[in-house]
């Protein structure tokens, strides 16, 4: 499965930022060995459920360290069976993408 993840802190830091708490998160995901990646919005992950979900859980608990209050949206793409996915489908859009060009 692939789980596509936001967490954010309710409780800025003094400027307003929300980094330092955002960057704990993505240390618990990049330390879990699971396949990821990271973007402006959303952290992504692939694996099985219960070891995407326990990566997850403890990414909200380093946040939820440092806040009060902490936010969580996640989205998941649940197919079984299937792996490499993370760059898999980006591949697939890219080859059709590719053709049309041509």
């Amino acid at each position: 499965m692939i789980v596509a993840f936001s967490i954010s802190p309710m409780t800025p830091d003094a400027t307003g930022s929300v980094s330092a708490a955002v960057a704990e998160a993505v240390r618990v995901v990049r330390a879990s060995g699971l396949p990821h990646e990271t973007n402006s919005m959303f952290t992504n992950i692939e694996g099985e459920w219960d070891e995407v979900m326990a990566v997850v859980k403890e990414a909200v608990d380093a946040v939820a360290a440092v806040s009060p209050r902490v936010g969580l949206v996640l989205k998941a793409d649940i197919r079984p069976g299937w792996t490499g996915q993370l760059s898999a489908k980006v591949e697939r859009v890219e080859r059709i993408l590719d053709e049309d060009a041509r």
